[in-house]
């Protein structure tokens, strides 16, 4: 286990690291999740083990600190993501993120080129999305108010989301929860798939092959960003099928 303060307050983000070769590999969690039991399958399997990896925990989830006070933007989130790579030594990482944790890797490279060399992606968050009360992820989150989420309305959510995305969601603050949640619907400004489709480094964008590709597949491909079809998963790419995510991970980081 690692820390490193981030914020004036001293705020603490932790992570899980495992030694070996450098450059660094730094994997980041999806809305309400935690990287040391999302990716924890991932950085150890025989395709992608012998790495120095962080399994970093995004402020306000998992292991870090909560504090009430943050914004909990995605440029937020990755400023401090940044903090951490620097107090640890990091630069030029390969990063992988996952739903909410790929859109704060794509605005970590944006806003701190130096300490990103590649991008995975796996399932992420490019586009704003409307807020739908009768959903369990970050659109049904955003379509409270702070107000009515702290009242009553984490509890609807613990009801929606499941045992096994509940098991993970209860150690976010609900503050970082809802806020989290608020901006990654609302997205930033230019959007996630527009600063992707401006970076100058390896990109790969992994999906849910039963789910079709992303919107506008094409225009990804025609600006570098590699577009790959995962067999038998759902959104939770690398606990679905762990075989198939190394393998796929591998390729990308191998490309």
């Amino acid at each position: 286990m690692r820390e490193a303060p981030v914020t004036p307050n001293g705020d603490r983000i932790r992570w899980v690291e495992l030694p070996g070769a450098e450059p660094a590999r730094v994997y980041l969690h999806g809305l309400g999740a935690t990287s040391p039991a999302y990716f924890a399958a991932a950085a150890t399997h025989p395709l992608l083990a012998g790495r120095r990896s962080l399994l970093l925990d995004l402020l306000g989830f998992g292991l870090s600190d909560r504090p009430a006070d943050r914004a909990y933007t995605l440029e937020e989130h990755a400023d401090t993501v940044a903090a951490a790579l620097t107090a640890a030594g990091v630069e030029a990482a390969e990063v992988v993120g996952h739903s909410m944790g790929g859109a704060v890797a794509i605005v970590l490279a944006h806003r701190h080129p130096r300490l990103v060399a590649r991008l995975v992606l796996a399932d992420a968050n490019l586009d704003p999305i409307a807020p739908a009360p009768a959903r369990p992820g970050s659109s049904g989150i955003a379509s409270w108010t702070e107000a009515e989420f702290l009242a009553g309305g984490r509890e609807r959510v613990a009801e929606r989301v499941g045992p096994f995305w509940w098991s993970t969601m209860r150690l976010a603050g609900p503050e970082a929860l809802h806020r989290s949640a608020v901006h990654l619907a609302r997205a930033t400004v230019p959007t996630m798939r527009d600063m992707l489709l401006g970076l100058d480094l390896p990109r790969t964008f992994l999906h849910p092959l039963a789910d079709g590709e992303p919107r506008d597949a094409d225009g990804l491909r025609a600006a570098g960003v590699r577009v790959v079809a995962l067999p038998d998963c759902g959104h939770n790419l690398m606990i679905d099928n762990p075989d198939g995510f190394a393998a796929a991970a591998a390729a990308a980081l191998a490309a």
